[in-house]
């Protein structure tokens, strides 16, 4: 396998409905463009045409032949995606990103109960011994990379943990395989969510029964909710609210009201 981005044989890729595009805009101005990406929604230009993915349906929306992606998501991670509208916002953004004048924060479901904040320093690299190229493990040796990243329930009831969860650094699917050396994988990851033979059987089958058990969601339960830049020039904070999918998971699964997730949701 070539990615985590595996199209289901025999089903065409979603496409975004031009009328629910600008839905997603967070904030427009003269050098960017921020969006609630869904998690259904790939962000690169892809073989499917232009409103398979969120760059292309940007550009035909606006009428617009070049855009600078300066974050990117996974196609299952829902949340906040900055893209940029010229070549120097582009620069800012990844010179700000380069000194560490940006922060992301998520929100995560994780499986289990994570009683205590806790930081995970452990190297990643490609996992030997998974059959999906893809995959990222935690190890040591050659071909890896120090990653850091600090989980924090905030939320711990009925077997799940929501956590707000902050990558110090960014490597492949860093949150994911943390969450998963942890013990807490994240609640619908068709990658780290169990054995190979989940993912396998996704990208071969489709979405199955055993799939629907197995995982809980259609999706992986992960979401960027929040961008902070500290740059000299650039000062500005963008929030994404949690995604409808998730936000409904927690209600029903979790045993907490609207009002109590929203205070939590608050901090």
């Amino acid at each position: 396998m070539s990615g985590d981005e595996a199209a289901v044989p025999n089903r065409p890729a979603p496409k975004v409905n031009p009328a629910e595009l600008p839905q997603w805009l967070i904030e427009e101005d003269d050098d960017f463009f921020v969006f609630d990406k869904p998690g259904w929604l790939v962000c690169h230009p892809s073989k499917d045409g232009p409103w398979s993915s969120l760059v292309g349906a940007v550009r035909e929306w606006k009428g617009l032949t070049t855009l600078h992606l300066v974050s990117r998501l996974d196609r299952e991670t829902s949340g906040i995606i900055l893209i940029a509208k010229h070549a120097a916002a582009a620069s800012l953004s990844q010179t700000a990103m380069e000194r560490r004048w940006v922060s992301k924060t998520y929100y995560a479901i994780l499986k289990g109960e994570l009683r205590e904040p806790v930081q995970v320093d452990q190297s990643l690299g490609p996992d030997e011994t998974s059959k999906v190229v893809v995959k990222t493990a935690v190890r040591v040796g050659p071909g890896t990379s120090p990653a850091a990243t600090f989980f924090e329930p905030a939320l711990v009831r009925g077997g799940y943990t929501l956590a707000r969860v902050s990558p110090h650094t960014g490597r492949k699917h860093q949150i994911r395989a943390h969450a998963l050396w942890l013990g807490h994988p994240v609640i619908g990851d068709k990658l780290y969510g169990g054995d190979d033979s989940l993912y396998l059987e996704f990208v071969e089958q489709g979405w199955t029964e055993r799939l629907g058990q197995s995982l809980e969601m259609e999706r992986q339960a992960l979401h960027a909710a929040r961008l902070d830049f500290r740059a000299p020039l650039f000062q500005r904070i963008f929030r994404a609210p949690l995604a409808p999918d998730m936000r409904a998971f927690v209600l029903s699964k979790m045993g907490v009201s609207e009002s109590e997730l929203d205070a939590i949701l608050a901090v």
